[in-house]
């Protein structure tokens, strides 16, 4: 043979031994063991060699980091000493490795439910850490705040992966419309822009214009949504005046421009919450202003396409259908059901819609059947946000979660009738020291997390649910 090998002495087992030395320490394994990183990675590379070769491969690294990295690899946990060390050591260690997904599943938070949830930590961007937006529109559990015009990632184990400065002085909305393109828009500045993360270049804007209306003017963005293909924002001029564009994602170019009306009126005011619903393949909008009087505003649903409003309720109204006097304070929709949800802004009552069953009155009021809740003597200031088929509300400084219970009807029922009022259950999600630290402005969920934001305080929140599987934490 040309290597001097036998065709034995090349082909390794899976259950041959192999010696590895690590930063001066050796350590022995399995070929299987080291293989079980995947194809691709380094291990798996180094396991090619001959099998009678008995000379230990020498890898110039941190053997102690290592040595918990090969006890994943040999039963897809982390060992208690993983806690030695912290989340960015264990993933620059992977990643050298090429084993950086096992160690993503081993720490990355358990299937999110409210009702175990706690926050593990507060992310304080370094310059400036008052947010005034975020986005959670990853899967991994990542996050990109926006903080005194400038924006600021972290990765899926909330490692700050860098930050960007825009031409803007204060971002209001802030949306991942690609893996490293955010859609930003400030209602100081005109224009909706777009920011390239992974490079720090500004990519692209789209400002709304119209020659033959003077009053078009500076129109600045108040809301973001989009979909596979498209952007859609919410535009408001000084004068009143306010539509959404359709701009296409491929080109950042402006496709259409529908539901444009002047902003004098409860009835007309520019939505302050969008909500693309694939399914349906309609965008949801929604605007609410507070007076002397109380709240009052809109829920409104457009086919985009066309421009058409395809069906809408006013606030106040009359009827069951708003409670007159008790006008909702914020709606969202939950995808996964294709139900519609408002928070009402006096009570606090949560009230749900069938979106494929909507009409004049297609409210349903939900009844809290839980008789250890704290009363909480009214509703306050109220944000509402749907994620992972669960309704999470944060009244004042409070966080509490709408949870569907468990059917005991076969699954084959129709979902009318399954939509009822004591098909929720509500819960606290917070403690009483937790609702205190402030206002709850925005919540918005990602991977297995919530994050939430409060009025006048640094920081994002991360909620995570408990895990009983007896991982050690890297937290």
């Amino acid at each position: 043979m040309e290597n001097g090998h036998s065709n034995s002495a090349l082909a390794t087992r899976p259950h041959d031994r192999i010696k590895l030395n690590v930063g001066g320490k050796l350590f022995e394994t399995t070929v299987s063991t080291i293989r079980s990183g995947g194809p691709d990675s380094l291990l798996a590379v180094l396991s090619a060699r001959p099998s009678d070769d008995q000379n230990p491969v020498f890898i110039d690294r941190d053997p102690e980091i290592f040595s918990v990295l090969l006890s994943l690899l040999r039963s897809n946990r982390l060992p208690s000493t993983s806690s030695r060390f912290t989340k960015q050591e264990l993933a620059d260690e992977a990643l050298y490795y090429g084993i950086e997904s096992h160690l993503k599943s081993a720490i990355s938070p358990p299937p999110f439910k409210g009702i175990d949830a706690s926050v593990v930590t507060t992310i304080r961007p370094a310059a400036d850490g008052l947010s005034s937006a975020f986005t959670a529109g990853a899967d991994d559990g990542s996050v990109w705040i926006a903080h005194a015009g400038q924006i600021s990632g972290y990765d899926w184990n909330l490692t700050h992966a860098g930050t960007i400065r825009t031409h803007l002085e204060d971002i209001t909305s802030i949306r991942r419309v690609w893996p490293e393109v955010a859609a930003v828009g400030s209602e100081t500045a005109a224009g909706l822009h777009f920011y390239d993360f992974s490079g720090g270049r500004h990519v692209g804007s789209a400002h709304w214009t119209d020659p033959s209306d003077p009053r078009i003017y500076k129109a600045r963005v108040t809301a973001l949504a989009d979909s596979d293909t498209s952007v859609f924002a919410s535009f408001d001029c000084r004068h009143g005046e306010n539509c959404i564009l359709v701009i296409d994602k491929s080109t950042l170019q402006i496709e259409s421009e529908f539901g444009r009306q002047n902003g004098s009126s409860t009835k007309s005011m520019v939505p302050g919450k969008l909500t693309y619903l694939p399914e349906r393949n309609v965008l949801l909008g929604s605007a609410v202003t507070a007076g002397a009087f109380g709240y009052s505003g809109y829920i409104r649903l457009w086919d985009p396409r066309s421009g058409e409003v395809v069906w809408e309720t006013i606030e106040p109204g009359s009827g069951r259908s708003s409670r007159f006097g008790d006008s909702f304070a914020d709606v969202d929709v939950d995808l996964d059901e294709s139900t519609l949800f408002k928070i009402c802004s006096q009570s606090g009552d949560l009230a749900m819609a069938d979106l494929r069953n909507l009409g004049d009155d297609p409210w349903v009021y939900l009844k809290d059947k839980n008789p250890i809740m704290r009363n909480t003597g009214g509703a306050g200031s109220s944000v509402l946000h749907c994620y992972r088929k669960q309704v999470f509300a944060g009244i004042d400084g409070g966080l509490e979660v709408w949870s569907r219970m468990e059917e005991r009807e076969r699954e084959d029922i129709e979902r009318e009738s399954r939509v009822c009022e004591g098909s929720y259950r509500r819960n606290y999600v917070d403690k009483v020291e937790d609702s205190e630290r402030g206002i709850i402005q925005r919540i918005e969920g990602g991977g297995d997390r919530l994050f939430v934001s409060r009025e006048g305080v640094e920081g994002i929140e991360v909620w995570e649910s408990s895990s009983f599987s007896g991982v050690a934490s890297v937290l």
